[in-house]
């Protein structure tokens, strides 16, 4: 992400940005809600009178509009968000209009600015700079390959090697993944070779004799298991943070495994709605964890800002949990914010 222009007053006033990366795309889903209004550049047909009988085809033009926002939606697959609402600047003032916004798409933010929203523009910012790494989990017989980005891992492959004898399904199975590797890893800094016992080693040897180049960027880690599991314990160990430090999914994987840890024990935490607001009654709350789709919610209802507020001039953390990834997805089911806590309060 880049940031072209920050005009702000007490939290008011526009940014201008360029998302550079499918991640930034993500990052603006949560930055961008109903009543903010955007300006872009966009396409949008110009109709005229004509003398003809026969209408000509109307072409769509360039034009940049403002638009104040009613939806946003973020479409992973096609590398876009989607952003719609009635036009307040431009032609056709009061008509509807939707945004596609893409990389490299200039777009201008006008907004009453939330703390969480600037700090998410800073953690994009930041991770722009990161290096790009991916994850190959690998075991006899199969290989499951992901891509490291900031709302969590997206399993690109999963390749199984055919049945038949063992040296030849292993050197199947390995060219066939080093050939996927080869496409994927064009412009990645570093590829996480995991998995249990002796696979990923040879995997290893055999990228140094027939792929040196990706051998140059690789490392190994011990994982107990391949695929979903796999990348969470990959992110757990603290693989990918030795070689793109302070990751955001990284971070959010740590922290779910000390909730989960706290409730197994009964320890200082809360968790739900309910728990949570009455810890931090009692200024307990030393990191509120909350899921995006959460927060995105409670905001269309107009009820968490205060308590986030509230939060923070007690001096508790507050970490964003992304729910395309498992741990935002398990915090999701347990109701979707969480509190680790200074002290017990029950």
């Amino acid at each position: 992400m880049r940031v072209v222009k920050h005009k702000l007053k007490k939290h008011r006033g526009e940014i201008t940005l360029v998302p550079e990366s499918l991640d930034d795309l993500w990052h603006l889903k949560y930055i961008i809600e109903p009543g903010d209004t955007i300006f872009a550049l966009t396409h949008r047909r110009i109709e005229g009178a004509t003398d003809k009988i026969r209408p000509e085809k109307i072409e769509k033009k360039p034009m940049r509009l403002g638009i104040n926002i009613e939806e946003v939606r973020f479409h992973k697959f096609s590398n876009r968000l989607r952003v719609k609402g009635t036009i307040e600047e431009g032609i056709d003032i009061g008509s509807h209009h939707t945004l596609n916004i893409e990389p490299n798409v200039k777009l201008s933010v006008i907004k009453q600015w939330k703390n969480d929203q600037l700090e998410r523009i800073n953690d994009a910012v930041k991770a722009s700079a990161r290096p790009r790494v991916v994850i190959v989990t690998i075991e006899e017989g199969e290989a499951c390959i992901g891509t490291v980005r900031q709302y969590g891992v997206d399993e690109v492959a999963t390749i199984k090697s055919s049945s038949g004898k063992e040296s030849d399904a292993a050197g199947e199975l390995f060219d066939e993944v080093a050939h996927q590797l080869d496409w994927t890893s064009r412009e990645v800094q570093a590829i996480i070779i995991a998995g249990p016992g002796f696979i990923k080693e040879n995997f290893l040897t055999f990228l140094k004799q027939s792929y040196p180049e990706l051998a140059k960027k690789a490392v190994l880690e011990d994982v107990s298991s391949i695929g979903i599991s796999g990348f969470q314990e990959v992110l757990r160990r603290g693989a990918v943070d030795r070689i793109a430090e302070g990751t955001r999914i990284s971070n959010e994987a740590k922290l779910m495994e000390r909730l989960l840890k706290e409730i197994a024990k009964d320890g200082k935490v809360a968790y739900g709605m309910e728990d949570v607001k009455r810890a931090m009654d009692y200024g307990a709350i030393d990191e509120l964890l909350i899921a995006d789709e959460v927060l995105r919610e409670e905001r269309e209802r107009g009820d968490i800002d205060e308590f986030l507020k509230g939060v923070e001039r007690a001096q508790g953390r507050i970490v964003v949990f992304s729910t395309e990834f498992e741990p935002g997805r398990r915090l999701h089911s347990l109701g979707g914010i969480a509190a680790l806590l200074r002290f017990k309060t029950t």
